[in-house]
């Protein structure tokens, strides 16, 4: 019988192999949020995450969630039981953390979102292994130690799959997508402040549909 643990753990791994980035995206004005989303499922990119670092993120995930079909969108910056809360009644469908620790673990376990949790060190991917996790954000990934460090993790941690996040862009992407240990990679290029406060929402589609075909796999044309 599947746990629940194991149950969330693979609604992460089908999120993860939607597309081969999910966008990490700071909103500050709610009313971009779905013309933004639309943006991104236009491209191909249907998994969003909205990061809970300014006052309008729950009213963006509540209405991308509402409005934008196709797309599946979750909450960054997760980091307490409050967070998970208050974005699964947004209509979250998944929260990424960029750490953990044991408080936020314990609500994850009550909670029925599923967690996508942050580590930068062996050590941190073992403790969430034995708490069943295998689905991780690996940040912040250039800083903590790039293709290098999670190419090193692949042998010794081979049930473990990874979402590497911060400093990557479109071209070094592609080097932590070669890697077996990785389904996806998270960024924040897609999504640029200045084209989200314009409302350029062609530009924001050209770089959803350039980092949908990362792995070969193009939108459709419209």
């Amino acid at each position: 019988m599947t746990s629940p643990i194991e149950a969330k753990q693979q609604q992460v791994e089908t999120l993860m192999r939607l597309a081969p980035v999910i966008p990490v995206v700071i909103i500050e004005d709610a009313r971009n949020a779905v013309p933004m989303a639309r943006a991104l499922v236009a491209g191909g990119i249907p998994t969003i995450e909205v990061t809970l670092r300014t006052p309008a993120a729950l009213d963006a995930i509540r209405a991308i969630a509402a409005e934008v079909e196709g797309a599946v969108v979750g909450c960054g910056t997760a980091l307490t039981a409050r967070d998970l809360e208050a974005a699964q009644q947004a209509g979250a469908r998944f929260a990424v953390s960029p750490g953990t620790s044991p408080r936020l673990l314990d609500a994850a376990d009550d909670s029925a979102l599923p967690l996508l949790p942050g580590v930068a060190t062996a050590s941190e991917a073992m403790a969430l292994l034995e708490r069943g996790y295998r689905h991780l954000k690996f940040f912040p990934a250039v800083p903590a130690g790039g293709t290098k460090l999670l190419g090193a993790w692949a042998s010794p941690l081979p049930q473990i799959r990874f979402c590497p996040t911060g400093g990557i862009s479109l071209s070094s992407a592609p080097d932590f997508l070669a890697l077996p240990n990785v389904l996806c990679v998270g960024g924040s290029w897609l999504t640029p402040a200045d084209k989200l406060a314009s409302g350029d929402w062609a530009c924001i589609e050209r770089l959803a549909r350039e980092a949908a075909g990362l792995r070969g796999n193009p939108p459709p044309a419209r």
